[in-house]
């Protein structure tokens, strides 16, 4: 069989991205252009200015990765793109940006959920990783416990109740005055101190224990620090990074460690942008070395939002014959 190219393309936040993937796991090219810049001053995503910036520079990333791949536009099979979830503005620049090349090019659309993406970072780091397994994906906006079962079938275990994990990241790190972006910022400060220095609690959910609830914490925190302020008590801000950051992640892991057990599945990935911390991927390792299962987590550049993930997840949509039409739309709360 011939090799199948597919560019795909996301705009889902606050990166505009494209990229060519042969077959569903090789990259040829992965074209990333952050705006964290923009926003770091806004203390977070400004979802009208990322709209513009998307607008600016979604040509250039396109015909980029189509250059760096090495090859020509004839030679793609299809284009993916991200239509939910995610903000509504930037989303539309990328439906709308794929939906004009498709046409012009005679090439198939095929539409695809940015958490499903996430899941298939995995796919292009470990080329023999196959579903069945499951799947911690935890970012800015989604944290989701679930079980692949085969390409574009997912049972969801559990999903946040309220902020997502790398929420709860940018909201303690702007409270303790470490700014945007926080999942960075408290994985460093969180190296100066103690994990145990302060008490936050961890949520459990009554009516599933595979769910995560992240606003009690968030709360805990700006409580403690009030009442430091109250008192006139020095704050250490490396301690109480490093034990919010602890109570992240023993919720996050005691979770996952629970579903493996419960399911029996012995293949566990890590995906999403706070996959990217370095607390959750030891202790995950840790965890998972334990209970003898295999551990996958992809590269850091893998786990923030790129068109690489989206490629791959449209490669499988594509075998499917899964091809969208030109009503093709943005779904800002798209449901895996």
């Amino acid at each position: 069989m011939d090799d199948i190219l597919i560019l795909g393309i996301e705009s889902s936040c606050d990166e505009t991205a494209a990229a060519i993937v042969r077959n569903g796991r090789e990259i040829l090219s992965n074209i990333i252009c952050s705006q964290i810049s923009t926003h770091t001053i806004y203390g977070g995503v400004v979802p009208e200015i990322a709209s513009r910036q998307h607008i600016e520079k979604i040509n250039f990333v396109v015909d980029e990765a189509v250059r760096q791949a090495g090859i020509s536009d004839c030679d793609l099979c299809a284009v993916g793109v991200t239509y939910g979830p995610g903000l509504v503005g930037p989303l539309l620049v990328g439906v709308s940006f794929a939906k004009g090349y498709s046409f012009a090019k005679k090439l198939p659309l095929i539409g695809v959920n940015h958490i499903e993406g996430h899941i298939c970072s995995n796919l292009i780091e470990y080329k023999d990783l196959n579903p069945p397994f499951l799947c911690l994906i935890v970012s800015g906006g989604h944290t989701h416990l679930v079980i692949m079962e085969d390409h574009g079938r997912y049972t969801v275990l559990g999903r946040t109740m309220d902020d997502a994990a790398g929420e709860s990241f940018d909201k303690v790190a702007r409270a303790i005055g470490l700014g945007y972006p926080g999942g960075p910022k408290i994985d460093k400060a969180a190296k100066g101190g103690n994990p145990e220095a302060i008490a936050f609690p961890r949520a459990k959910i009554a009516d599933n224990e595979y769910s995560f609830s992240f606003s009690g914490l968030k709360s805990a925190v700006l409580n403690y620090l009030n009442s430091c302020h109250q008192a006139k008590k020095e704050i250490n801000r490396d301690d109480v990074a490093a034990s919010f950051q602890a109570a992240v992640v023993d919720v996050l892991v005691s979770n996952a460690m629970r579903a493996v057990e419960n399911t029996g599945l012995k293949k566990l990935a890590l995906a999403g942008g706070v996959a990217s911390n370095t607390a959750l991927r030891e202790a995950m390792q840790r965890e998972c070395q334990k209970r003898d299962v295999d551990f996958f987590v992809p590269s850091p550049v893998l786990c923030t939002d790129n068109g690489a993930m989206i490629a791959s997840a449209a490669y499988f949509g594509y075998i499917e014959k899964k091809i969208a039409g030109p009503d093709l739309n943005a779904v800002p709360n798209l449901k895996l």
